[in-house]
């Protein structure tokens, strides 16, 4: 059991822990636009970028476990800073890697740094939640988020504006370290016994919400990966402003989960639950069934539902007693994770077989899962 020392809840490991949040968001999304420099000076196909890219996964996945279970031993503040910094050191050396070998050496590292940032920020952010007595999980969310999109926008203006990639990425390594250094101070110091084990096979609740994380990242990274797809291919749209339904569905999800926390104290988590997987639902079906243009609020509905139900998760995945939190955050990590790496190809292999609007249909369908199993997946255990 992890002792917090002293009080969890204060403005400053509230500030800790947004800062942990938008590490991981921007320290991810800084990589994106390296990809195409990466594959041009190594001179792969598509094929072999694939395989060089599932490294990535590989190392955040095969982290997690780990990740959770030294959040417990340790506490989480080790694992976000040691997380951090490896994202600060690898991400410069992703632009600058000379062979394949060497590439998917660093990727890993990357994406094992990814994987403790995740964790480990998502066991801190439990901690000072507990430690407030009010939901907070949605608002902390919500600075992945904004990393995202400045990490995003940073490096594609930096690249656009004719600076090397060696130059764009160590100037975002810059900025990494900076988040570092005032995170730092302001993470809660933790006593852990040293008795959490290693691996705890998920089970009951903990297997539960996984499942349903799994559900919502395959969803999230559906729209990412055929969003503009879709409206090209179903809805006529011309590809120059295909992107327009990703961007709606981004901002929305942003909007809501800065505003999720104070709603779900209104409304109380089991109901935000349902409520924000009822929303999804109707977003997705709006996609499918609306004519163009009016199919883009549906790309709204999607993103104001989805914006909540993950930081809800994880917050269950926090109270459960069934098996120590910090295992059972890098659990459902896991299955999200694996949700967004199968969700792109479950939806291409149904979309090519039945058609993409089946497959948007399948997404809906998994969605009221969700809805369904809201009750039992907010009781406590």
């Amino acid at each position: 059991m992890t002792i917090s020392i002293p009080s969890g809840d204060t403005p400053g490991t509230r500030l800790a822990t947004r800062l942990a949040f938008f590490i991981a968001g921007f320290g991810t999304a800084c990589w994106a636009p390296l990809v195409p420099y990466v594959k041009t000076r190594l001179g792969v196909d598509e094929a072999g970028l694939g395989l060089l890219l599932l490294c990535l996964g590989v190392g955040s996945v095969l982290t997690m476990p780990a990740a959770g279970a030294l959040s417990g031993r340790i506490g989480a503040r080790a694992v976000v800073l040691a997380g951090s910094l490896g994202l600060a050191v690898t991400l410069p050396l992703l632009a600058v890697a000379p062979t394949s070998t060497a590439i998917a050496i660093v990727l890993f590292a990357f994406g094992a740094s990814i994987g403790a940032v995740d964790v480990g920020a998502n066991v801190h952010a439990v901690e000072v939640q507990e430690a407030a007595g009010i939901p907070l999980m949605s608002n902390f969310h919500g600075l992945y988020s904004v990393g995202g999109l400045i990490g995003a926008a940073g490096m594609t203006g930096a690249l656009s504006a004719g600076l090397a990639p060696s130059v764009a990425s160590l100037a975002a390594a810059v900025i990494l370290a900076l988040a570092i250094v005032v995170a730092s101070p302001r993470l809660l110091r933790t006593r852990a016994e040293d008795h959490t084990p290693l691996f705890v096979r998920p089970r009951g609740i903990v297997l539960l919400i996984g499942l349903l994380a799994f559900v919502m990242f395959l969803t999230e990274g559906a729209m990412l990966d055929w969003g503009a797809v879709f409206l090209t291919e179903n809805k006529d749209f011309p590809a120059s402003q295909a992107g327009i339904g990703y961007a709606l569905f981004a901002g929305a999800m942003t909007i809501g989960r800065f505003t999720g926390d104070r709603f779900t104290r209104l409304v109380g988590a089991r109901n935000m639950l349902l409520i924000g997987a009822a929303l999804a639902t109707i977003g997705l079906l709006k996609i499918i069934l609306m004519p163009a243009p009016l199919s883009l609020i549906g790309f709204l509905f999607v993103g104001l539902g989805a914006a909540n139900i993950v930081p809800l998760l994880f917050t269950q995945a926090g109270r459960q007693k069934v098996m120590p939190a910090g295992l059972a955050i890098a659990a459902m990590s896991m299955f999200g994770y694996a949700g967004v790496l199968l969700g792109p190809a479950l939806v291409g292999f149904v979309g090519k077989a039945f058609g993409l609007s089946i497959a948007f249909g399948m997404l809906a369908a998994m969605v009221t899962v969700v809805a369904a199993c809201s009750r039992r997946a907010t009781q406590p255990d």
